[in-house]
């Protein structure tokens, strides 16, 4: 289903670095397609498909094209919460949230060699994740955000400091990340930045990665 490499260690801590995830309505009616692979050309390291009201149909059919766009550049899909997308696609990742299938039930369905991301919200949710088969916390939000409106309270930096300190898990920080105050994200304890507006409204979607990717250098 998945590369015969696993997804795991210090490979997939790189691949978190400067992490895409899709939003159809931040793109200004650009094809998603486009977008993405502009914005890998610029340094995008993973994505995440996130399609809350596709059809199952149309879910499969973009993933699969985002599958076969991101073969050739060794970045690894991640398909947020839908499973059977995941299983469709051959995607390498899943990504789960509070409200989503639980962790351990998704793991018996997946593969093992496709490995899972799981949000994390308070400070109980990174606890609970010690006891979870997850290979990284995305913690949500650190800012507030405009795309993305059913989550709790944002962290903060001086809540991702606190997670940093209460796990040894890789982190991908979302919510309002924007090159400004990426560098303030990074320097508190985050190895990844989940991106989402700053790269899919970007008017150079590749410029806009090679900025990120150059905070890792």
């Amino acid at each position: 289903m998945s590369n015969s490499v696993p997804w795991s260690g210090p490979r997939l801590v790189d691949a978190l670095r400067v992490y895409l995830v899709t939003d159809q309505p931040s793109l200004l009616g650009r094809s998603l397609t486009d977008v993405v692979k502009q914005a890998v050309q610029g340094g995008v390291t993973c994505v995440q498909l996130r399609e809350k009201s596709a059809n199952t149909r149309d879910f499969v059919a973009l993933a699969c094209a985002l599958s076969a766009l991101l073969k050739p550049f060794d970045v690894p899909l991640v398909i947020n919460d839908r499973i059977d997308v995941a299983l469709a696609c051959g995607a390498q990742g899943v990504h789960l949230g509070q409200s989503d299938m639980p962790v351990d039930t998704a793991r018996a369905v997946l593969p093992p060699e496709v490995f899972i991301g799981w949000s994390v919200e308070t400070p109980a949710d990174v606890q609970r994740a010690a006891s979870l088969p997850v290979a990284y916390l995305g913690v949500s939000p650190v800012f507030a955000t405009p795309t993305k409106t059913d989550t709790a309270p944002p962290w903060g930096l001086d809540g991702l400091r606190q997670v940093r300190t209460m796990t040894d898990l890789p982190l991908v920080a979302i919510g309002g990340i924007h090159l400004h105050n990426a560098r303030d994200v990074l320097d508190a304890g985050a190895h990844g930045l989940a991106v989402v507006s700053a790269l899919c409204s970007a008017d150079d979607p590749r410029a806009a990665a090679q900025s990120f990717w150059a905070l890792f250098k």
